[in-house]
């Protein structure tokens, strides 16, 4: 199931995403690689970053949205380029030095066929970076999309629904980096939690993407009904006396790297 985002609204309501990343990137240290991958670019702007960093180098940007590389595409440049694939094919052929993720892989059911992937496309010596979403994240979110599931009106679109994440625990999630095959793993957990400067702000986080796969199980007349009913609540369960709205982000940072051949 690939959820269609709007790449252009994405770019405007992505602002923690884009700080996350921005944080990630001075993490990383690209001296002598020449290929990057990022898996989940979404409207490009961290890939174009990695792109200014790498002038000698090739970055290259995957996405499973439409949408998204539709955004991605006009800040392609010589030694940037965006494809439309989903992460869970990967079915890319050209190695790298790093593979690169920020806000994606809690959309990725199976991480172990991903690893496996991964393992696959880095050189020898090669690493990854990824943070995305663990156990907490979200919380005020989670529960008034399900109290919004349960509704009578809209229950019955939700019938052997597949919830759309895996956010693991932290402790849950290094057992199965650690048995990647990859070597110096590194997994921790982090305290994002922000307040966004106003229900409306908020609003358009919940609109791109958090509610995009629940929206697209309801019949087109319920679809602003459903989405009405998640923002009230949303705005009644997280403002505060300031007019700011809170929710919990919480995140999973990796750090690895595949073995050099001996």
């Amino acid at each position: 199931m690939t959820h269609e985002c709007d790449g252009r609204k994405y770019e405007k309501a992505s602002a923690h995403q884009k700080e996350w990343g921005t944080t990630l990137i001075a993490d990383l240290n690209l001296q002598g690689a020449k290929q990057v991958l990022d898996l989940g670019c979404g409207d490009g702007a961290l890939t174009a970053r990695l792109a200014d960093l790498l002038p000698q180098g090739q970055v290259v940007g995957l996405d499973v949205s439409r949408g998204m590389i539709e955004a991605a595409q006009p800040k392609a440049s010589e030694n940037l380029r965006f494809i439309l694939m989903d992460i869970n094919d990967l079915n890319f052929d050209e190695e790298s030095d790093v593979v690169f993720s920020n806000a994606t892989l809690h959309w990725v059911k199976d991480h172990r066929r991903l690893y496996g992937n991964v393992r696959r496309l880095l050189r020898p010596g090669g690493r990854i970076r990824f943070n995305f979403a663990g156990d907490g994240n979200c919380s005020h979110f989670i529960r008034v999309i399900r109290e919004a599931m349960s509704q009578p009106a809209f229950s019955s679109c939700f019938t052997g629904f597949q919830w759309p994440w895996y956010m693991p625990s932290v402790d849950e999630y290094k057992v199965l980096v650690e048995s990647s095959g990859l070597t110096e793993v590194k997994v921790w957990g982090e305290n994002a939690d922000r307040f966004f400067t106003d229900a409306e702000a908020m609003t358009r986080w919940i609109d791109q993407p958090s509610i995009v796969p629940f929206l697209a199980c309801v019949a087109e007349g319920q679809k602003k009904g459903l989405r009405d009913y998640v923002v009230r609540r949303m705005v009644e369960e997280t403002k505060q006396s300031d007019g700011r709205c809170f929710e919990t982000f919480r995140r999973i940072n990796v750090s690895a790297r595949k073995r050099c051949h001996h």
